[in-house]
């Protein structure tokens, strides 16, 4: 096996890791590309793709395009200008 093939052998707990960046759109293309080549020869990580890929899917098709109520969203305005900035007061030596 080559130097370059051994660096395109991705540890299945990598793959794993980086599944939700690849189903997110979030990695280049190179990184997709190994990842692909990977998902293709390893069943059990393909396998695992696949689960990935229904939860999102699902999580979508019932959580996408709810937005917070209007309540929430200002209580948690209110809850943010009330925290306080502590700063070093103590003098530099």
């Amino acid at each position: 096996m080559s130097e370059q093939d051994e660096f395109e052998q991705l540890d299945c707990s990598a793959v794993i890791a980086d599944v939700w960046l690849m189903l997110d759109s979030e990695c280049d293309e190179a990184s997709r590309a190994r990842l692909q080549r990977h998902l293709d020869e390893c069943g059990s990580c393909l396998e695992a793709y696949g689960i990935e890929e229904k939860v999102k899917s699902l999580v979508n098709r019932k959580c996408g395009g709810e937005h917070a109520p209007e309540s929430l969203r200002q209580r948690l305005s209110i809850e943010l200008r009330r925290t306080i900035l502590i700063t070093n007061t103590e003098p530099e030596t």
